[in-house]
């Protein structure tokens, strides 16, 4: 059975910095593109990074550019959202996503952020950004 489970979240001053972990269960991380992503009250999820599986490339929205990094840990079967100097913008529940390999090229230079490119979603870890 396929399980992502996301941890690390928590609450942090602007300027902090937390790691969040997806770990997954009934599958091997290294094959799949990794996504996270977060949602805010009231705003749509959005793509925040995704490392991808064929070529190790990753992507990132503007917003987070330099202060976020996405890493894949192959021995622990984690990937992890290092998030740095963080700001109240960035509070959110954060979820991870895999996409499942897909045929033919990427696409994911153009798609990354789009929720539909993903098979499999966790369901959660709240990060929370105040003073």
């Amino acid at each position: 059975q396929v399980q992502l489970v996301e941890s690390g979240g928590g609450s942090v001053q602007p300027g902090g910095s937390l790691r969040l972990s997806c770990a997954a269960s009934g599958f091997t991380l290294d094959y799949y593109t990794i996504g996270w992503f977060r949602q805010a009250p009231g705003k749509e999820r959005e793509g925040v990074s995704c490392l991808s599986a064929s070529d190790g490339s990753t992507y990132s929205a503007n917003s987070v550019k330099g202060r976020f990094t996405i890493v894949r840990d192959k021995d622990k079967n984690i990937v992890y959202l290092q998030m740095n100097n963080l700001k109240p913008e960035d509070t959110a529940v954060y979820y991870c996503a895999v996409q499942t390999p897909r045929l033919g090229p990427s696409t994911l230079a153009t798609t990354w952020g789009m929720m539909d490119e993903y098979d499999y979603w966790g369901q959660g870890t709240q990060v929370t950004v105040s003073s």
